[in-house]
C-alpha cells in the first residue's frame, strides 16, 4: 500500500519577521556573489567572495560580507526552533538536528562540487556538527557567553571570511532560546537605539577597511580585523532598520516584497548559481562584470525569483530544496500542495409552513 505524504512533526505558525529578514538577506547575498560565481567561469577566475585591491565601490563597502552574517543568525535561530519543535514530538530530537545538517551537507558538497566553490553551505553544516549540536547540551547562558567569544576570537584573529560564523550561529540559538526571537516585533525603541548604535561603529570600521583596499594593503593586520568587523557592524544595522521598518506602515509591502523570497531562500539560493553561470556562458564573458552590470543582473534575478515564489506559494506549501530538506530532516514525506480552499455551503433559511408561524397568527 503506498504511503501517504503527511505532514511532519514540528510544524508551526512561521515567524513574519524572520522570513523578511531572511528575503533581505537573500537579496544581499545575490548581489554580493554574482560577479564571484560568473567569474568562477573565466579560467582564473576567482571562486569565492573577498576584499580585492583597490576595489572600494559601494557594492563591495556595503554589501560584501554585509549579509551572509545575517543569514548566519539566522540559522542558529532557525536550529533552535526546529529543536524546540523536534523535542515535542520526538524521543530523539537531537538526531533529528544531525540528520537536517547531514542533509545540508550533501546538498552543500553538491553545489560546491557541480556549481560553485564558494559555496556556504557546507560550511554551515559542518559548523552546525561541530558547534551548533554540542551547544544542545549546554544551558542558554553558556552557549550565550560562548557566541559572544567566538565573535570576538574570529574578528581579533583574522583567519577568514568564515571564522565569524560559529560565533553567529550560537548568538541566534541562544537569541531564540532566550525566546527574544519570538518577540522580536515587540519593540520599536530597542531596535532603533541598537541600530544607531551599530551604524555608528560601523562607519569607522568601513572607513578604515576603504583606506587600506584604497592603497592595496589588504593583507595587513588592521584591514584584515576592520573588514569582519565592519560586515558585522553593518549587518546588525540592516536587521534593526529593517525590524524598525516592521514597525510602520510599510510591513505590508516590505512582507509582500521580502518574504516569499525569505520562505524559498535555499532553493534561491541554488538557483541563482545555476541562472548566473548559464547566462556567463551565454554571453561569453572574458572578464568580470562591473558593478552596474552586476546591479542590473542581480534586480532581474531577484526579480523573478519573487515572480517564482509568489505564483509557487499560492499551491505549494514549501520551496522545492525546503520540501526535499524537510523530507531529509524527518524522514518523512511532507505534504506539499496546500489544501483546496473550502467554501463553505451556501444556506438557504427554511420555508416557514403553517404550523410553524407564531400562536398570535394562527386562527
Amino acid at each position: 500500500m503506498p504511503r501517504t505524504p503527511i505532514e511532519p512533526p514540528g510544524t508551526r505558525p512561521r515567524i513574519a519577521a524572520l522570513d523578511v529578514l531572511r528575503g533581505f538577506a537573500l537579496c544581499g547575498i545575490t548581489l554580493a556573489n554574482v560577479v564571484p560565481i560568473a567569474s568562477s567561469a573565466i579560467p582564473g577566475g576567482p571562486a569565492v567572495v573577498g576584499p580585492v585591491a583597490g576595489d572600494a565601490d559601494w557594492i563591495h563597502l556595503l554589501v560584501d560580507h554585509r549579509f551572509f552574517p545575517i543569514f548566519s543568525f539566522l540559522f542558529g535561530v532557525g536550529f533552535s526552533i526546529v529543536l524546540e519543535s523536534a523535542a515535542a514530538r520526538s524521543p530523539r530530537p537531537r538526531l533529528v538536528l544531525l540528520r537536517r545538517l547531514a542533509a545540508l551537507l550533501v546538498i552543500g558538497a553538491a553545489h560546491h562540487l557541480l556549481l560553485w566553490p564558494g559555496d556556504i553551505l557546507a560550511v554551515y553544516a559542518i559548523a552546525g556538527l561541530v558547534v551548533l549540536l554540542p551547544s544542545t547540551w549546554l544551558p542558554r547562558w553558556a552557549t550565550a557567553a560562548l557566541a559572544a567569544a567566538l565573535l570576538v576570537v574570529a574578528i581579533l584573529d583574522a583567519g577568514g571570511r568564515f571564522m565569524i560564523v560559529p560565533g553567529l550561529f550560537l548568538l541566534g540559538s541562544a537569541l531564540a532560546r532566550y525566546g527574544v526571537v519570538r518577540r522580536i516585533e515587540d519593540s520599536t525603541r530597542v531596535p532603533a537605539a541598537l541600530g544607531l548604535v551599530l551604524a555608528a561603529c560601523a562607519v569607522p570600521a568601513v572607513q578604515v577597511q576603504a583606506r587600506f583596499e584604497a592603497a592595496g594593503d589588504i593583507d595587513a593586520l588592521g584591514h584584515r580585523i576592520a573588514y569582519p568587523l565592519a560586515g558585522l557592524l553593518l549587518a546588525g544595522a540592516y536587521v534593526c532598520l529593517l525590524l524598525v521598518l516592521l514597525r510602520t506602515p510599510l510591513r505590508p509591502v516590505l512582507q509582500a516584497m521580502l518574504a516569499p523570497l525569505g520562505r524559498m531562500a535555499l532553493t534561491h539560493y541554488l538557483g541563482t548559481s545555476v541562472a548566473v553561470l548559464a547566462l556567463a556562458h551565454l554571453v561569453g564573458l572574458a572578464e568580470p562584470w562591473s558593478s552596474r552590470e552586476a546591479l542590473g543582473i542581480a534586480g532581474a534575478i531577484i526579480a523573478a525569483q519573487w515572480v517564482f515564489s509568489t505564483l509557487w506559494f499560492r499551491r505549494f506549501r514549501y520551496g522545492p530544496a525546503e520540501w526535499l530538506w524537510r523530507w531529509a530532516t524527518w524522514l518523512r514525506r511532507p505534504s506539499l500542495r496546500r489544501p483546496p480552499l473550502r467554501r463553505p455551503p451556501l444556506r438557504r433559511p427554511p420555508l416557514r409552513r403553517a404550523h410553524d408561524a407564531p400562536r398570535s397568527l394562527v386562527a
